[in-house]
């Protein structure tokens, strides 16, 4: 039985949760924001697909002549609250209860609480992610394990930030005028409402992580948002703050862009680099001079993925933003050899984010924090970031460097490798769980995506292994039917016959091998999600 709220529709039954987080107050807030904004998002997605047809007839992306007067001018944003000044490491994962109390008591200065890639966005996770941030921002968040292991906040835990879902994601449980409304519009009201003054009696604020912004007028449909918030709110102009992650293409060309039009509300950019691999991919999918190697290939010290990083330290910091480094994937090993192996993994490539001039980085598990921090702790010292770096020592970073084709090869070990890493998540997504250890790495949809459209385009463009072996249709069904069993074997008939491995390679075998490349795992996988 549906239930009307105001001007929208909610399909599932309320319970006691659900009573506690849509309260008439802020399912008002939500409905108003859905009719005000909900018709712009449609047109901004729209926008999207016309500039993806031009690429995909043969214009690579390029910084907007249009806006050359932003670029060129001076202007810097409004400014950073103190407490998101220092931010050197920061921890992510979905908003589940002994998640959100082990990331804000780690050796960290941020959690990005995340509804996005690591969250497999049933009805019930996002309701029960609701109140677990709600009872972690009052402070009460308390949680105990089947053996009886107690969890509770330390006295001084680390800033919260939440990621809402992209614009691409649908709230399917919700409905306006008989269309699921945007998870993005869900996700941000309902945390706002239930948190904001807590959070700014506790000395912080309401903060977001906003993912996958493709142009300065998505950046703007969101300044917005925040704008009409805080004249709802009756509260000072900037007191919503955002961190954009600059993880597609398109928006690298875009990233002065992103700043002047969020200037009131925005205090950094984030390499994601995991999403803008994918995005590169998919961005320059019939481009076949851009395809790349294996994902593990695929390192920040590529020139591509260099001059990405380094254009968006210099321009934060031109702009007095915060340039956040990225995610580090790797997870500890319980073997003291391997750990090692790990470990010197993570410093070398926060060694290389601090050098370039990266104010913070990533970490995806608490036991890679003081690694990170160290490498961070050494290289700024006394001071809270390197928004003194400016890098104008740098030569200009071009189209062209940023579309640079990345070297490597394409190997057998390595496509197979992508459908063992693909078949696991997307089995784990479409079960409730969208951040899954497989192989020493934390995958999430990120990862997941790269593995997937890699082969997408591998077939596209027929491409050849290094073993000489041409990457077909016909191929990639074999491969899967071997891997799919390996993957059996790995697991053992218990895990695997209980999970929904057979709809995960039916999903997966779909969608890599169609003729136009499917923009997100997510939308057909959030088909099959309670």
């Amino acid at each position: 039985m549906s239930i009307k709220k105001f001007a929208l529709t909610f399909t599932e039954p309320f319970g006691a949760e659900e009573n506690a987080v849509l309260t008439d107050d802020a399912v008002a807030f939500l409905s108003d924001l859905v009719e005000r904004f909900t018709p712009k998002k449609d047109q901004l997605l729209e926008a999207r697909v016309a500039r993806q047809k031009e690429i995909d007839a043969g214009k690579l992306p390029d910084f907007l002549p249009e806006t050359a007067s932003v670029r060129e001018s001076q202007w810097t944003i409004r400014g950073i609250p103190d407490d998101l000044l220092d931010r050197r490491v920061e921890i992510t994962g979905p908003v589940e209860r002994k998640m959100i109390i082990n990331a804000l008591n780690a050796n960290v200065k941020v959690f990005m609480a995340d509804f996005e890639d690591s969250l497999a966005p049933s009805w019930r996770k996002v309701i029960d992610g609701q109140i677990n941030l709600r009872d972690a921002t009052q402070k009460t968040i308390s949680f105990t394990g089947e053996g009886g292991k107690s969890y509770r906040l330390s006295a001084d835990p680390a800033v919260l930030i939440c990621r809402v879902r992209g614009l691409h994601l649908p709230e399917k449980h919700v409905l306006w005028q008989g269309r699921a409304i945007p998870g993005a519009l869900f996700d941000f009201a309902l945390y706002f409402h239930h948190n904001y003054k807590t959070l700014l009696d506790h000395g912080t604020g309401p903060y977001f992580y906003l993912p996958k912004l493709q142009s300065y007028q998505e950046a703007a449909w969101w300044s917005e948002i925040f704008t009409l918030t805080e004249d709802r709110y009756h509260l000072p102009r900037g007191t919503i703050k955002a961190t954009v992650l600059i993880e597609t293409l398109p928006a690298a060309f875009q990233m002065d862009e992103i700043l002047h039009a969020m200037r009131d509300h925005i205090v950094a950019l984030n390499c994601g680099r995991w999403d803008y691999i994918f995005s590169y991919i998919k961005t320059l999918k019939n481009h076949p001079d851009r395809v790349l190697p294996d994902r593990q290939q695929v390192t920040m010290d590529k020139p591509f993925l260099n001059a990405y990083s380094r254009l968006l330290i210099k321009t934060c910091h031109k702009r007095g933003a915060l340039a956040m480094g990225g995610m580090a994937a790797f997870i500890p090993s319980k073997d003291a050899e391997k750990n090692a192996v790990v470990l010197e993994k993570i410093r070398d490539d926060k060694l290389r984010e601090a050098t370039n001039g990266h104010d913070g980085t990533w970490v995806a598990h608490p036991g890679l924090a003081d690694t990170a921090m160290s490498v961070f702790d050494q290289t700024l010292g006394a001071r809270k970031n390197q928004l003194n770096v400016l890098r104008t020592e740098d030569a200009p970073i071009t189209a062209k460097d940023l579309l640079a084709p990345c070297d490597g090869t394409r190997t057998e070990e390595g496509m197979r490798a992508n459908i063992r890493v693909s078949l696991q998540y997307i089995e784990a997504w479409i079960s409730g769980n969208g951040c899954v250890p497989i192989y020493s790495l934390m995958e999430d949809a990120a990862t997941a995506e790269i593995s997937r459209t890699s082969i997408w385009q591998w077939i596209h463009h027929k491409k050849t292994l290094s073993n000489g072996k041409v990457v077909t249709k016909e191929l990639f069904d074999t491969f899967l039917k071997e891997e799919f069993e390996v993957v059996r074997r790995e697991l053992g008939d218990a895990r695997f016959n209980n999970g929904r491995f057979d709809e995960a390679a039916e999903l997966m075998q779909r969608i890599t091998t169609a003729d136009e490349l499917i923009d997100f795992l997510t939308l057909p996988g959030y088909e099959k999600l309670a």
